[in-house]
């Protein structure tokens, strides 16, 4: 049987104000589970939320990412209109902005019986699925989570996805952010995800043009769907 998500598009989002938004959907899921029982929440009950939006130009730092992989300083940022927050999410600092698919799957692993490691693939398959429609070859490396072009090659592996998630008590947090139409310039005043030597590169980058991020959302999701086994449902209000 399908697994029930409620999913909602926020548009362009102010960082933190998404950021505790995501708070009270885990709060939601997390008080339902201790009501109910772990994992035996009713059958018609949801699995989990869905949420997309685009964020304005902001940098986080994973909790365990080091300060020094930002290159830049508090006056260089107010200059280039950039937030900065240390947050709560494994891995290290990546960037958000327009033109980027950030998702946030506040699911409840439980109830699609995934490990968080299998659950972090599930996503990566799904943007890998997704690029594979456009003619981009993407794949995993094996050091780092994430989508990558040309992986195997040290000299031309880039990223095209980030992720980096929380799971406490089974229930997740943060997700990915997907470069489509991405500035790939706020990416020189980082170490992407902690990387030195590695790139990062986007949709409208490799096909040479920019593109339809509102059709690639629908894609994603299509995506989405099929590789977690669910059924989403369009929500106004959570």
């Amino acid at each position: 049987m399908l697994k029930t998500v409620k999913f909602q598009d926020l548009g362009s989002a102010d960082y933190k104000k998404a950021w505790e938004y995501q708070e009270e959907i885990f709060n939601k899921i997390t008080a339902e589970k201790f009501a109910t029982g772990a994992g035996n929440e009713r059958s018609e009950s949801s699995a989990g939320y869905l949420l997309f939006c685009e964020h304005p130009h902001v940098y986080t730092l994973g909790k365990s990412g080091a300060e020094n992989n930002l290159l830049i300083t508090d006056d260089f940022l107010r200059k280039i209109g950039a937030d900065y927050y240390r947050i709560d999410r494994g891995g290290d600092i990546t960037y958000h902005g327009p033109g980027q698919i950030v998702g946030y799957p506040i699911f409840n692993l439980e109830r699609f019986g995934l490990s968080i490691r299998q659950y972090i693939q599930n996503l990566e398959e799904a943007i890998i699925l997704t690029l594979n429609e456009y003619g981009i070859e993407s794949s995993r490396l094996n050091s780092a989570s994430g989508v990558w072009l040309n992986s195997s090659d040290p000299l031309k592996a880039r990223k095209i996805c980030a992720i980096g998630v929380r799971a406490s008590r089974h229930v997740t947090m943060h997700g990915f952010a997907f470069n489509v139409n991405t500035d790939l310039d706020y990416f020189t005043h980082i170490n992407p995800c902690g990387f030195r030597d590695k790139g990062v590169t986007s949709m409208e980058k490799e096909l040479g043009q920019k593109q339809d991020i509102n059709l690639i959302k629908e894609k994603l999701k299509i995506n989405l769907s099929g590789v977690f086994g669910m059924k989403l449902i369009q929500n106004q209000k959570i």
